[in-house]
């Protein structure tokens, strides 16, 4: 993910979006929350430290809630800025989301006394900083107004090998389950709506939680388990495609013969290029779609905090 000085360590993460909002008005754009810090006197995006507990994803969303007063929807990631602290022999870097403006309101506070909502030309002339201008740029590749479907990689769930009965009810291991719990928040934090899964128990147990916070009932996808997949793989994919275009963010359990060649077959249909990644358990692929089509492929390969919670 570009963005930032590579050949800086970071030993201070934050987190941060660009949050926009439609105008009234076909035709009328969109606008962009830029925050007035008094401290430094300057104009940004929304952003801030990682608390202890906290991975990027919930941190972004509770810093734009912190400093504009309204709740985000996170969409497909932007990029991240590395570099020095002034005065200070630390290095920070700070990773930026899309993220749409929900309910809210401002209210001048500690940190943040004002707030305006700007067309991305304004935004460009009213930054302070080069970096945040970089991230503006990026915003700006493509259509902020996104559909947004996760594609859940269930958590651990020990060995294959060492588990004597069915396969298929083989259940999550103590930290699938923890990893299932951080899940939640996570996958909140792009909106999720409704809950789907293969028909394996470890992959039920990774979004049972999630299905539990937003009061939904979990739906079965056997076409998206390891076997349905690979006996019918055109049926699945349609399957998938299906989900993404049902007009709701939807969070989506499968396993890990599956996810690789999905989306790759998705990125080779629609002209998109995968990020790097290891596909690791409890990992999350947020897929960006507009008019039905893939735009972005955005991996978060854990949803365990950023920075350990402290003792």
């Amino acid at each position: 993910m570009p963005g930032g000085d590579k050949s800086l360590r970071a030993n201070i993460f934050a987190a941060g979006a660009v949050l926009w909002r439609r105008c009234p008005g076909e035709g009328a754009g969109i606008r962009l929350a830029l925050v007035h810090r008094p401290k430094y006197d300057d104009w940004s995006f929304p952003k801030g430290k990682i608390d202890p507990g906290e991975n990027a994803v919930v941190a972004a969303v509770r810093e734009v809630a912190e400093e504009t007063g309204f709740d985000a929807r996170l969409g497909r990631y932007l990029s991240k800025v590395t570099y020095p602290v002034p005065g200070h022999q630390k290095t920070k870097k700070v990773d930026y989301w899309a993220a749409e403006a929900c309910d809210g309101k401002f209210e001048p506070n500690s940190e943040v006394d004002q707030l305006r909502w700007v067309t991305p030309a304004q935004a460009a002339d009213e930054l302070s900083y080069p970096m945040d201008r970089k991230v503006l740029r990026r915003f700006l590749k493509l259509p902020p107004d996104t559909e947004t479907l996760l594609l859940v990689r269930h958590g651990r769930a020990g060995q294959r090998s060492r588990y004597k009965g069915d396969d298929a009810l083989r259940p999550l291991d103590k930290l699938g389950q923890t990893q299932a719990a951080a899940l939640v928040q996570q996958l909140r934090a792009f909106g999720a709506e409704t809950v789907h899964a293969a028909n394996r128990r470890r992959c039920v147990q990774t979004v049972q939680p999630l299905a539990d916070d937003l009061g939904e009932q979990i739906t079965l996808e056997p076409l998206l388990s390891e076997e349905g997949y690979w006996e019918e793989p055109f049926a699945a994919r349609e399957r998938a495609r299906s989900i993404a275009a049902n007009g709701r963010v939807t969070a989506l359990c499968s396993q890990g013969k599956v996810i690789p060649d999905l989306l790759t077959w998705w990125a080779e249909e629609d002209g998109v290029t995968l990020p790097p990644n290891r596909n690791r358990k409890g990992s999350v692929w947020v897929l960006s779609l507009h008019n039905g089509k893939l735009i972005a492929a955005d991996h978060l390969a854990s949803p365990l905090p950023t920075v350990p919670a402290s003792d």
